[in-house]
């Protein structure tokens, strides 16, 4: 374990008889009071001989099955992190793990059926988030649409990931408050540089105050499919973009409309969220954040 960290019991006995038989064993992991980004490993002992590898297999139709054997790991992330409201409903899309994510930093989701997108159960959540894709996969949104429209204008927060720009179950001038256009548009190295367009915003100050370090340790890629034409009255948060290539500034854009805000984002929460990026989850709990009272 890394320093600060702590496990009860520190080792566990255990036996098999048979070949591929599996065993599972339970430790309680304790964090130290600070923050902290590392990995713990297991290790098996096995008559004298310690193991740390594990078998991964990726499989897929269109390719040879491939083993590979590699170090066991899992990140384990103690995140300075503040929380403005509670109550999420989530409708899922295309399929992903950030509410499962959201819950591990104490964020009560509601996975939204059909039958349950109603504007009195809409009224009760600090937001509403829609999965990724949910605009390409979702047929019945097409009905919903005007309900959660109304939801925000009576003062909620729809944060709505990213969609590509084709096959939408509703016509893109439908898909969100003030005009935007989704584009082809991403930024697929990781490391790229984050600027802030709006560094007085208050997604990116409260409740936590986001820098350039919450864009470090991102995996695969910043975003996709950003909007790359939007009416004047969203407000571009971030910019970025590949090397070479022009800035891509409609990654994150923010709008209030009625009494409440709607959020586009393209960024990649579906990736950064279940990998454990410390700042990934800083940032999404301030778009959560974003309709609420600052104290």
């Amino acid at each position: 374990m890394p320093q600060g960290w702590k496990a009860e019991p520190q080792e566990q006995a255990f036996t098999l008889k048979l070949k591929g038989e599996e065993k599972t064993v339970y430790f309680q992991l304790y964090p130290p009071k600070e923050a902290s980004d590392a990995f713990i490993k297991p290790e098996v002992k096995v008559n004298g001989q310690t193991y740390t590898k594990e078998i991964y297999v990726t499989g897929y139709d269109h390719i040879p099955a491939q083993t590979v054997l590699r170090e066991s790991e899992a990140r384990v992330v103690k995140i300075d992190l503040q929380r403005a409201g509670d109550k999420i409903g989530y409708i899922m899309g295309a399929g992903d793990q950030v509410p499962a994510s959201l819950r591990q930093i104490g964020y009560e989701v509601t996975i939204l059926e059909d039958r349950d997108i109603t504007p009195e159960q809409l009224r009760q959540f600090d937001a509403v988030i829609m999965g990724v894709r949910a605009y390409n996969t979702v047929e019945r949104l097409k009905f919903h649409q005007p309900k959660l429209m109304d939801y925000v204008q009576n003062g909620g927060t729809l944060i709505v990931q990213y969609n590509t720009n084709f096959e939408l179950v509703i016509p893109m001038e439908e898909l969100t408050p003030y005009p935007l256009k989704l584009s082809r548009d991403r930024v697929t190295v990781e490391e790229s540089e984050v600027r802030f367009l709006q560094p007085e915003h208050q997604v990116l100050n409260y409740p936590n105050k986001i820098t350039a370090k919450d864009f470090e340790g991102w995996v695969q890629e910043r975003g996709l499919y950003f909007p790359n034409e939007w009416d004047s009255r969203y407000q571009a948060i971030l910019s970025c973009n590949d090397p070479g290539e022009t800035p891509k500034d409609g990654g994150l854009l923010v709008a209030k409309y009625g009494q409440g805000h709607f959020v586009y984002t393209g960024y990649s929460w579906f990736r950064e969220l279940p990998s454990g990026v410390p700042g990934a989850f800083r940032l999404f709990a301030n778009l959560i954040a974003v309709g609420r009272e600052i104290k």
